[in-house]
């Protein structure tokens, strides 16, 4: 069971330049405990003249950082990787407790977060270029890569710790200073993360962290600074809009993992108790408040039947309560307006037709909390379908055919993931490649891995975060043309046998 005291080992302030401190003119705001709703501490409420602070520190420990030889940096990302595994009790406990999601849920997300430093710490050193001769013969072109410089990393509250790791990990990497702004909902777990990396070697200034609630106030003045070259945002799809219109006046170069909508196909020859077990955990990773949590079910008329019972009888079986009871598999929701809107996208496509088959109503007592919910017969066109949920809900839809089924996942504004389940090879290959989706879990209800590259398609992203492309969205390309031109040659000079040696 997770204490209170290791809230009370974190560090509360704004980090700038090595030193944390009150915020400016000293206004702070509470972090919650989403189980119970109660406030456990307060946290610096950053201005924009922190964030100018900050950018001031970045901007100044540019250079130095990037100078710093690659196997440097990798061994720091490696300490800082090692150190995380082995405080994962107390990094989990953060988590639970200013997130609330289950502890076995945050020691997962702990070594989620983790591998990728180790990932990143492997591929700073391995930042290459190309040689080759130009098409005349007359140059030598060099490719190289050097650092974007100052970078502004926007994280969401679902994922604490693992999101500031997978920006983090590739612009240390990389050679870039950074200015993080966490979600107001969990900054304890960043101000933790910030810690350890200094603790590993990470120099002062190179990380910064500005915790507010005054988001547009403080980084809108960030991204018209001239010294700011990019912007790393996890959110939803509107703030993102919003971020890349402001980023837009100083072409900065910009990485965008916005929402997503996530169809999970069930065809008719699926093994049905593996995409009931892809499903579940699909849904309700994360408590069903990820992006890439599936969304609308599509199930073929000839299973849905038998699809709906196992999954019915599964999520009603789900046991619901706080993130630090050993017994409960489902924490609460982040907050009352996270749980009002889930409740309300439930009611209202019920109001329409819909069916309750399982949950679907709030909980008495204290907390977020929302049950595993089931609903059937959802009418055309309702806003469950069209919106991400982020909440345990699985709203299941039938189809015929495969055409069907893909026009069905494919109407839609967002392309994260999507997830199918098929015994037939051809039909999983073609079904994969028609999907306009960044991602595709493939009889599999998970996808994130450091490995790989994580990002979306249409209005759910621009970039990749992970994989061996990941650190290239920190790395600008520079070109060398290197003149080879021959010397001029004197007669005397002159090859025999050529027409400039006149024999």
């Amino acid at each position: 069971m997770p204490r209170l005291d290791v809230i009370a080992r974190v560090e509360k302030g704004v980090l700038t330049g090595g030193q944390w401190r009150p915020a400016e003119g000293g206004a702070t705001f509470p972090v919650e405990d989403p189980a119970s709703g109660r406030a456990l501490c307060e946290v610096a409420d950053a201005t924009a003249a922190d964030a100018r602070a900050a950018l001031d520190t970045a901007g100044a420990a540019q250079a130095g950082w990037a100078a710093v030889p690659p196997v440097r940096r990798a061994r720091i990302l490696r300490r800082a990787h090692d150190l995380l595994i082995e405080r994962t009790a107390e990094f989990a406990a953060l988590i639970t407790l200013e997130m609330g999601k289950s502890l076995t849920e945050s020691r997962a997300e702990v070594l989620y977060g983790a591998n990728y430093l180790r990932w990143f710490g492997e591929e700073a050193v391995r930042i290459d270029g190309t040689w080759k001769v130009s098409e005349d013969g007359t140059a030598r072109v060099l490719v190289t890569h050097q650092p974007v410089g100052p970078c502004l990393l926007i994280t969401p509250w679902n994922a604490p710790l693992a999101m500031p790791a997978r920006k983090i990990g590739p612009a240390v990497a990389a050679g870039c200073t950074m200015i993080v702004k966490p979600a107001p909902q969990t900054p304890l777990t960043t101000a933790a993360l910030a810690a350890l990396l200094s603790e590993a070697g990470l120099p002062d200034g190179v990380l910064n962290v500005i915790p507010t609630t005054q988001a547009a106030a403080v980084t809108e003045p960030l991204l018209r600074d001239g010294r700011l070259r990019k912007l790393s945002f996890t959110g939803s799809t509107p703030v993102g809009r919003l971020l890349l219109s402001q980023a837009a006046g100083g072409v900065l170069r910009t990485s965008m993992e916005l929402g997503g909508n996530a169809p999970f196909i069930v065809f008719e020859d699926a093994d049905l108790d593996a995409a009931v077990d892809g499903a579940m955990t699909a849904k309700l990773r994360n408590i069903g408040e990820a992006c890439i949590a599936a969304n609308r079910f599509h199930v073929h008329a000839g299973v849905v039947d038998a699809f709906t019972d196992k999954l019915v009888t599964r999520m009603s079986s789900v046991a619901l309560g706080a993130g630090t009871d050993p017994t409960a598999a489902l924490g609460p929701l982040i907050d009352e307006r996270q749980r009002r809107r889930v409740a309300g996208l439930v009611d209202e496509a019920v109001a329409a037709g819909a069916t309750i088959r399982a949950g679907g109503r709030l909980p008495d007592g204290p907390g977020y909390f929302y049950p595993p919910t089931v609903l059937t017969g959802i009418p055309a066109g309702a806003r469950i379908t069209r919106e991400e949920i982020f909440g345990p809900v699985a709203a299941i839809q039938t189809f015929t055919t495969e055409d069907e089924a893909l026009h069905a996942a494919n109407d839609t504004e967002f392309g994260l993931v999507g997830y199918v389940y098929t015994r037939d090879l051809n039909r999983a290959l073609r079904v994969s490649e028609r999907l306009e989706t960044g991602m595709v879990g493939l009889n599999r209800g998970y996808v994130s891995d450091p490995s790989a590259p994580f990002g979306g398609m249409k209005q759910s992203g621009v970039g990749r975060e992970g994989g061996n492309t990941g650190i290239d969205e920190y790395l600008e390309q520079k070109y060398l043309a290197i003149d080879m031109a021959a010397p001029a040659r004197d007669s005397a000079a002159a090859r025999p046998g050529t027409p400039e040696s006149g024999r």
